[in-house]
């Protein structure tokens, strides 16, 4: 299904990729954090969605350790110092939460929400797919040099079914939707209205499902020559892992690593018109229990004397990008003029310091970071608009700096 000339056109601004994000049509609410808000924290009373099973065993209870961090100054990009508080407010944080060598250290919750209230994780969903993807590659499933049209035949002809396993894996296909210019802010824009239909402007004419979003792709280049940040890559292959497992997304992150957590609270995915989840970016969970996860991850995939995720899987995320995909590549956020100064490996982000961190993250300021020379794991939930006006609170500054100061190196 191809998208009408109307669905085309809906657009006043321009749609190069260099063009900027302007028009107020599609970034409808995108600069109010009350309307965002609203999006982060009760997706289900707004969409539909499935669960993700905790499964049947108490919660693991979370060490607690207080540390005042209150008082600490983080240094941003301009110069400039502010007390720790103060950048939890330019982020327009909901929640964070500080893991040290176990322990909870550090948990603040705001604008209503609490310990027990999933939250919108975004994109950081996608690196939650990668791992999912990488633990049934392990096991001898998924062949990572096959390519997508083996497992989903009817995506043969599009830019995801040409492309490799490992091409999804690592944000390597070239592509445009329905004829269109590629522009990544439009089409994360359209990939929301595919999948809300509360987000579609007035006249949307367009897919109303996540296959049929898929389905109007085509290549504009080689897979595996270059980096460009999509989410289609990741819904690509949810559906690989549907076809290769039978079940459903949430079934599958539930059985292979959510119930084995210890969680407190199911987990949810939205699901578009045809009951799929959006896997790149429709999760939700509480902070107490994606910071189980990252503890499992910075452990070596271990929760207590149990290996969840193998330990060569948990332990090559920062070392493990193959030969041929790039080894720096610029974070979506950042300005176009930044230096590169990242990597991306099965969907995580690395970051190339010190301390082998690494980081899944979402749009509006939702993350997960894990940093295993540091012993630490920080979870941070926000609701930041998204505008030129505005820039990021210096999030990844902030969990360095917070994680220095716990392992006495600063």
């Amino acid at each position: 299904m191809t998208e009408s000339a109307t669905a085309r056109t809906t657009s006043a601004g321009p749609t190069t990729e260099t063009a900027p994000l302007g028009d107020l049509r599609w970034a409808r609410g995108y600069t109010d954090p009350s309307w965002v808000r609203r999006y982060t924290a009760a997706g289900r009373e707004i969409s539909p969605t499935r669960r993700v099973w905790r499964g049947r065993a108490s919660a693991r209870e979370l060490p607690t350790e207080p540390h005042d961090l209150d008082g600490l100054e983080i240094s941003a990009p301009d110069g400039s110092t502010h007390k720790l508080p103060e950048v939890f407010a330019a982020a327009q944080t909901d929640a964070v939460l500080v893991m040290h060598r176990g322990s909870l250290v550090y948990e603040r919750y705001l604008h209503g929400t609490e310990p027990h209230t999933p939250h919108f994780n975004a994109s950081a969903a996608k690196s939650y797919a990668g791992l999912t993807a990488a633990m049934l590659a392990h096991e001898g499933l998924l062949d990572r040099t096959a390519l997508t049209s083996h497992y989903v035949p009817e995506l043969a002809g599009t830019a995801f079914g040409g492309a490799r396993i490992e091409d999804l894996l690592h944000m390597g296909t070239q592509m445009s939707y329905a004829g269109r210019p590629f522009d990544k802010a439009i089409e994360a824009q359209r990939y929301f209205a595919v999948v809300a239909p509360q987000l579609r402007p007035y006249g949307y004419s367009g897919p109303t499902s996540i296959r049929e979003h898929l389905a109007t792709a085509r290549a504009t280049g080689d897979p595996g020559t270059g980096f460009r940040y999509e989410n289609g890559n990741v819904e690509a292959l949810a559906e690989v892992m549907r076809r290769i497992t039978g079940t459903t997304t949430s079934a599958l992150l539930g059985e292979l690593i959510w119930s084995h957590l210890g969680a407190e609270e199911d987990a949810y995915y939205t699901l578009d018109g045809e009951g799929v989840e959006a896997a790149s970016g429709g999760f939700s969970a509480t902070a107490r229990d994606v910071a189980r996860l990252g503890e499992m991850l910075r452990r070596g995939g271990a929760v207590g004397e149990r290996q969840i995720v193998p330990e060569a899987l948990a332990s090559t995320i920062v070392t493990g990008v193959p030969d041929g995909y790039p080894r720096r590549v610029r974070f979506p956020a950042a300005p176009p003029n930044s230096p590169a100064t990242l990597s991306y490996h099965d969907l995580w982000w690395i970051l190339n310091d010190p301390y082998e961190s690494f980081m899944a993250s979402g749009i509006h300021g939702q993350r997960l970071f894990v940093s295993p020379r540091l012993e630490l794991v920080v979870v941070h939930f926000g609701s930041q608009v998204v505008s030129p006006a505005v820039p990021p609170a210096p999030l990844v500054q902030t969990f360095l700096r917070i994680g220095t100061q716990l392992a006495g190196l600063s």
